[in-house]
């Protein structure tokens, strides 16, 4: 074991690795040219299912499948997995004429797939089956069949499903993808799928969610004296105050960067008027737009605060980086 593994950075357990990423590679290239009418044929079949597509598989096929019935379920098409064991001792229950069955079987010939599929057929369901070969049982008694086989297994001794089931997630991928496009799912569904987590998060949250509004958005007139800013700009911790006009419609702002130019000029901190020192083109946003737009044109602009305006340019709120790494955009 020692011989084996060395601190060269060329030695056998980096040219081990190196060799099990080409195989598997060299797996999904092989899919791409078969890629074919068969596989129209699968996309439409789902398509025109009125139910749910069932994702079956038994060993590290059943765990492709898991992941493969996740990936539909979260990118428009309403999927679940359900073991083809449990499935013959009454899970099957779950299956309808509606639904499209999809089972994964390398060989085509998993003994507990095939116990349920002629329950299947007598029930309705459409049956699209992806195997290594289209000969086998499972492959002749689908209604579509796709080839999701390796010609060799990473495993040295070609046994452990390795390239087979690389091949068999990245067409679940395709099919997934596939669908997507076909169906015209949008980022906002994506989103409403995932709710918990940090895409729901950048997805859902909009600017009116983490902005600051009311007084807490600090804000002077144009005729404001440049003590009256910093003592706004004091009271709403912001780094800085919009500058609005009597109806409320921004017409620049004042951040600690104007301040420091301000003083670098000598500017009277008593008697200088804040429309004649103020930054008179501010970065804007709209409420509704993303939070995660607010991001980006920040870091565009290499600003840390952006002022939120409705479309007549009047002052709804503020928000700054802090602001949105409390509601965990960034």
């Amino acid at each position: 074991m020692n011989d084996f593994i060395e601190n060269t950075g060329t030695g056998p357990a980096i040219a081990a690795a190196r060799e099990v990423l080409a195989i598997e590679a060299r797996a999904i290239t092989d899919l791409i040219p078969r890629v074919d009418a068969a596989f129209e044929q699968a996309i439409r079949i789902i398509l025109q299912c009125r139910g749910r597509v069932v994702v079956s598989g038994i060993g590290k096929s059943g765990h492709v499948a898991r992941k493969i019935a996740s990936t539909l379920a979260s990118t428009g098409t309403p999927a679940f997995f359900v073991h083809p064991a449990e499935a013959s001792h009454g899970d099957l229950g779950m299956v309808t004429r509606d639904d499209v069955f999809l089972a994964l079987s390398n060989s085509g010939e998993s003994a507990e797939l095939l116990t349920i599929i002629p329950v299947l057929k007598r029930q309705g369901a459409k049956l699209v089956a992806l195997t290594g070969n289209a000969g086998s049982t499972l492959g002749r008694e689908a209604d579509v069949h796709l080839y999701a086989g390796a010609a060799q297994e990473a495993c040295p001794l070609n046994l452990a499903p390795t390239a087979s089931t690389t091949a068999a997630l990245a067409l679940g991928d395709a099919i997934a993808v596939a669908l997507m496009r076909a169906r015209g799912f949008t980022q906002d569904e994506f989103a409403r799928s995932h709710p918990g987590g940090s895409l729901g998060r950048r997805l859902l949250t909009l600017v009116r969610d983490v902005m600051r509004s009311g007084t807490e958005a600090p804000r002077v007139t144009t005729a404001a004296t440049l003590t009256d800013a910093l003592l706004e700009m004091s009271r709403g911790r912001m780094g800085m105050t919009a500058v609005v006009d009597e109806a409320q419609v921004v017409r620049g702002i004042f951040t600690d960067g104007d301040l420091r130019r301000a003083i670098e000029k000598g500017q009277d901190l008593r008697g200088t008027i804040i429309r004649d020192i103020m930054s008179a083109s501010p970065r804007t946003i709209g409420p509704d737009r993303l939070a995660a737009e607010a991001v980006e044109i920040m870091e565009r602009g290499k600003v840390n605060q952006l002022l939120v305006v409705d479309d007549g340019k009047r002052l709804l709120g503020a928000l700054n980086i802090h602001d949105l790494f409390r509601g965990k955009v960034v």
